[in-house]
């Protein structure tokens, strides 16, 4: 692992074939983001249109990880998916909020009720 990456944990989890959540731990900013980018699109070549990401340890975002969510949001619903942000750290969520992000992007109290918004949108279990 490189010292840059040292600052990022990302861990996924096959909820179900079309779902996993990804939870990540650390600072995601310019060091980082490619990492997180890269976790991502692997879900996408394994066929898992709907991605949850658990943002409950992310003390920190920049503009670099704004940019891979608003990109895994779109690369997500091209394939008729749908990208969901789970219980986002007070900084995060406010970076959604000034942003715009929470108005474009669902953002959701925990990883549970994201999980249950993606099955109510026909998600097989």
């Amino acid at each position: 692992m490189s010292p840059m990456e040292q600052n990022l944990d990302v861990e996924v989890g096959i909820h179900d074939p079309s779902t996993a959540v990804v939870t990540i731990r650390g600072e995601l900013d310019v060091d980082t983001a490619t990492l997180l980018h890269h976790h991502l699109a692997n879900q996408a070549l394994h066929g898992r249109r709907h991605l949850v990401l658990d943002l409950s340890a992310v003390g920190f975002m920049d503009s670099s990880g704004l940019n891979v969510l608003i990109r895994a949001t779109r690369e997500t619903r091209a394939t008729g998916g749908d990208l969901h942000l789970a219980a986002p750290t007070p900084p995060v969520a406010k970076l959604f909020d000034l942003t715009g992000l929470s108005l474009t992007t669902a953002v959701h109290p925990d990883v549970e009720s994201a999980l249950t918004a993606v099955k109510g949108a026909g998600t097989p279990s």
